[in-house]
């Protein structure tokens, strides 16, 4: 059998396609291995959302190519979004590749290596076995002008509702106790199949689907965000108590630059409706520094409500000039250096924020889900449901004979700006 490697570059929603990709080539004829030195086709699932995630998927392009000069690799397939935006340009510039693909290519590389068509959900997870990622939709119709997903994955397509039931299903019957859905805007979700915008509803069916633990909502368009969708995952047993809301802004002059439809005070009525309806609300969101055009009294005015909101989870970003967008070609770009400074101020502020109310959970109790164990510190790793793997805080505790991917009662004892300290106090709370 020839053994198949998959190297995933990029997001979340790359992670899943690459996992589909893996459901796809397992069989008969090939088998899957996580060495690229010990493979005979090389899958590289590129990402082309910014420069330096650009930078590193040719990177990985180019070192798969090298070893098939070697000899030491048959094949080398190239998919994903940098592949399907600039394949042109890369079949030119590197025509070792057997092979250029777009995102969601799949009948690409079942054509290519000669395979059977599969279930759309049987895919192989990638992700410790306890929590998995699932897309409910693809591609994006917002006119963002920074952005250039909707050139890379084109316009948003809804995966049908009773599709996403039964992938949730599967994912239960494998052991996932944890499920993060994922799009590129989730609240635009069912509108392109059913007239209109229906995730509360799927919020709804998805909180019936037995063996799931915690399901957890990211990547929430703030204009589109409406209060059925927080009346939806307040009423839910099973949705975690956590919104991905992407700001990006909240001047109103940068908020109209960028195509975000939405102004400041509308953010604010959101917000405060979040609030008021789930008081423990974890609300995550990103903020974008250096604009082209933003000036140091419209960045302060972000760096104010920042402040005012104190964000349970916030990540920041310099801007990123991206290809044949509007903000690209807009003539009064920001330097690199202040773009960065902006965006260490931020982070900064958002370090105090968190550092605040991390200590607040000193000596209260919480349900944690283990993902690791480090060996290094004796320590197990885990999750409040206030954190999304990977991206946000992490709770390292103690105890004795512990599973990775179970739910334990785990007190907190210690806190830095990001990360919590703690011990278990009951033993395992769910199967």
């Amino acid at each position: 059998m020839k053994k198949v490697s998959v190297v995933t570059m990029g997001c979340s929603k790359n992670l899943v396609d690459s996992e589909v990709i893996l459901g796809i080539v397992k069989g008969e004829k090939y088998e899957i291995t996580e060495n690229a030195y010990d493979s005979d086709i090389i899958i590289v699932n590129t990402c082309g959302f910014i420069e330096a995630a650009k930078e590193e998927s040719i990177d990985a392009i180019l070192e798969a190519t090298a070893l098939k000069n070697k000899g030491k690799v048959e094949k080398v397939i190239v998919a994903g979004c940098l592949s399907g935006r600039y394949k042109a340009e890369l079949q030119k510039e590197i025509p070792e590749v057997d092979i250029f693909l777009g995102p969601q290519d799949y009948k690409g590389i079942q054509d290519y290596l000669d395979l059977p068509e599969r279930p759309f959900y049987k895919r192989i997870l990638t992700t410790p076995s306890h929590f998995a990622y699932l897309k409910i939709s693809e591609g994006c119709s917002n006119p963002c002008t920074f952005c250039a997903i909707p050139k890379m994955r084109g316009n948003h397509i809804s995966k049908p509702m009773e599709e996403v039931i039964v992938e949730a299903e599967f994912l239960a019957s494998q052991g996932v106790k944890e499920i993060i859905l994922i799009a590129q805007d989730s609240t635009m979700y069912g509108l392109d199949l059913y007239g209109k915008m229906i995730l509360p509803d799927l919020i709804k069916n998805l909180d019936k689907v037995h063996g799931i633990e915690w399901f957890r909502t990211m990547y929430t368009y703030p204009a589109f965000y409406t209060d059925e969708v927080t009346l939806a995952i307040a009423e839910s047993e099973k949705f975690t108590k956590y919104i991905d809301f992407p700001l990006q802004h909240v001047n109103d002059r940068i908020l109209k630059l960028m195509q975000r439809n939405i102004t400041k005070d509308e953010i604010h009525k959101k917000i405060t409706k979040m609030r008021s309806v789930m008081p423990e609300l974890t609300l995550r969101t990103t903020v974008i520094t250096g604009f082209p055009t933003e000036t140091e009294d419209e960045f302060l005015e972000m760096l104010d409500f920042i402040e005012e909101q104190k964000f349970e989870r916030l990540g920041a970003f310099a801007y990123s000039i991206e290809d044949k967008t509007k903000a690209g070609k807009m003539k009064e770009q920001i330097s690199d250096e202040l773009k960065e400074e902006r965006r260490s101020r931020v982070m900064e502020l958002q370090t105090e924020i968190s550092f605040a109310k991390n200590v607040a959970m000193i000596g209260k109790e919480f349900k944690v889900l283990i993902d690791s164990f480090d060996a290094q510190s004796q320590n197990y790793v885990g999750r409040t449901f206030r954190d999304a793997p990977e991206i946000d805080n992490e709770v390292f505790f103690t105890g004795k004979n512990l599973k990775v991917g179970e739910f334990y009662e785990v007190k907190i004892n210690d806190a830095t700006e990001f990360d919590l300290y703690g011990e278990v106090v009951q033993a395992k709370i769910f199967t």
